[in-house]
């Protein structure tokens, strides 16, 4: 087929996760001239069992004196409207899709919802502020756990329910755009946070080599030669675990065209394990090393392969080890420094998940997939495997600090009207992507990928977690945070 670099631009949802991402952030940016384009996107509160009313759960994220129900009415019209006009482009049965999207929507927020109560979520230090007696402490990981376990049960057990959502529940959609509202986070950590980003710099390099450079092919020469799992399998499996979990093993996945259930499959694995590391590496990690905070925060960055079990992970290990610290140590530690820890080592390894994916598509195109006597491979194959998502991430990142750059009223004003995209639709969108997974993962067409389960506890315990704490020994071994 004689494609052109245009080709897709309007048909695929590697380009639809770029438009969404981009509209909105030129909405946050259209608060430079006194519009707030982003106000009305509705986020959950914490709330306590026995207190539920829906001015206490819902509010918009502006100051716009809404109703919570109008809030979450516009965010459905707002973002129904934008899915649905790409799933036209797409040419999806817009009927069915409609429909389907309607349901996960409000699963995906009645599920939100109900994780946000105070004994799932809250950590044990908040406690005493809700009065309860008792919590599991979970973070906001608990939503995720619970979106993926609802999509589990109605994706194996009402198929008829399943097939009538599946045109509508598009995982990897859902978090490609979830990554390019990223961009905003990482601009926003940029500028808020450059001293001690900086102070991280060279960890973060080095957590970067380590995760590609040898947490990579470790696991994919095991998966090969151990486990005989074929080479697309390898790769996503590999790039799950060693980068950044469900986003580099789609973005692998899209890179070296593997087949469609391996990336469904390997992100299962990632939410699954990464809701044990959840629970259990915050209190391994201050019961080990309680007087070594950054140390922690950088090995469970290095470690926790979501976004969101990492920083519900992170804010769990910080009220954990600030409350030993003061209860043990004598020392109060100023609260977030070791939440920031564990985030920027994250955000250092996401930063390259475009890269590595586009260096794996080289690798597939000059050499696993080479046809014989296949002289030479066209460029524009290399663009058309390249994930265009990836692009808008850049183009968020770069745009937002250069905006913020040019000054601090400039700053103070686009960093309000973009929290909303940066925080609750992003959340918003790994909600849909969970819940998405499930819905479409039937096990019964799973056999024979059981080695992958066994093959991820070994390389996770086995490999990644000694080595990564390692690594955060060496480059953060004595920093400490500032204290009260």
């Amino acid at each position: 087929m004689n494609r052109k670099w245009y080709s897709g631009m309007a048909r695929t949802e590697d380009w639809w996760a770029v438009w969404l991402g981009l509209t909105m952030f030129l909405a946050s940016v259209s608060s430079l001239w006194g519009l707030d384009l982003t106000g009305w996107m509705a986020k959950p509160n914490t709330w306590v069992w026995g207190e539920f009313s829906l001015e206490g759960v819902l509010k918009p994220s502006g100051k716009l004196g809404w109703h919570p129900t109008l809030s979450w009415l516009v965010t459905y019209l707002v973002f129904t409207t934008l899915t649905c006009v790409a799933a036209w482009a797409m040419k999806f049965d817009l009927k069915r899709f409609l429909a389907g999207w309607t349901v996960l929507f409000v699963m995906t927020w009645i599920i939100w919802i109900i994780g946000q109560e105070a004994h799932f979520k809250v950590s044990v230090n908040e406690f005493a502020k809700f009065g309860l007696s008792w919590g599991l402490s979970l973070g906001g990981g608990f939503s995720y756990l619970l979106a993926l376990l609802i999509g589990l049960i109605i994706g194996n057990f009402f198929k008829g329910t399943a097939g009538f959502l599946s045109e509508a529940a598009k995982p990897e959609w859902f978090i490609k755009t979830a990554i390019v509202f990223l961009g905003i986070k990482i601009g926003v950590m940029s500028i808020e946070a450059a001293g001690f980003i900086t102070e991280l710099v060279m960890t973060g390099v080095a957590a970067t080599f380590v995760a590609y450079m040898l947490f990579w092919p470790i696991v994919y020469a095991l998966g090969r030669r151990v486990f005989h799992l074929s080479r697309d399998a390898s790769a996503v499996l590999a790039s799950g675990i060693s980068i950044c979990g469900v986003s580099a093993a789609i973005a692998t996945a899209g890179a070296i065209r593997a087949r469609p259930v391996i990336p469904v499959v390997v992100s299962i694995l990632v939410v699954i394990f990464a809701m044990f590391e959840l629970i259990v590496l915050p209190g391994l990690y201050t019961a080990i090393a309680p007087n070594q905070p950054i140390v922690n925060g950088s090995a469970l960055g290095l470690t926790v392969k979501t976004d969101g079990a990492d920083a519900a992970a992170g804010a769990m290990l910080d009220e954990l080890m600030r409350a030993n610290a003061e209860a043990n140590l004598g020392v109060r530690w100023k609260e977030g420094w070791i939440l920031m820890a564990s985030l920027t080592t994250k955000i250092w390894i996401d930063m390259f998940i475009g890269v590595w994916a586009f260096v794996l598509a080289l690798v597939w195109v000059y050499k696993v997939e080479r046809q014989p006597g296949q002289s030479k491979v066209g460029l524009m194959e290399i663009w058309h495997r390249f994930p265009k998502f990836v692009l808008g991430y850049l183009l968020v990142w770069f745009s937002y600090i250069a905006i913020a750059s040019t000054g601090p009223e400039i700053a103070k004003t686009l960093h309000e009207a973009a929290t909303p995209v940066e925080g609750s639709m992003r959340t918003m969108m790994f909600m849909l992507t969970f819940l998405s997974i499930g819905v479409i993962t039937d096990f019964s067409k799973l056999r024979g990928m059981g080695k992958l389960a066994l093959l991820y506890a070994i390389a996770l315990f086995g490999i990644i977690a000694p080595i990564a704490y390692g690594v955060a020994w060496i480059f953060h071994r004595g920093m400490m945070p500032p204290t009260l």
